[in-house]
């Protein structure tokens, strides 16, 4: 009978720990999945940022002339 109640507490500490474990893991996941949320809301930040910018005054090097020396 001593077997079986060591067997069970063993079992008991098991979970426990794995439990523990489980929402150790479960804690970091939420973290991680905040900060995936917000870089992605910098990112379309960003992306509405950049394309609201004007293009440049500077032709594009297509359209550059050689310098004279060519």
């Amino acid at each position: 009978m001593n077997s079986i109640d060591n067997s069970i507490e063993q079992l008991e500490m098991k979970v426990a720990f794995q439990e523990d474990t489980i929402e150790s893991l479960n804690q970091a996941l939420i973290g991680q999945q905040k900060q995936i949320d917000d870089l992605q809301f910098k990112i379309k930040q960003l992306i509405t940022k950049i394309s609201a910018i004007e293009p440049s005054n500077m032709a594009s090097e297509k359209e550059e002339m050689p310098p004279p020396h060519y």
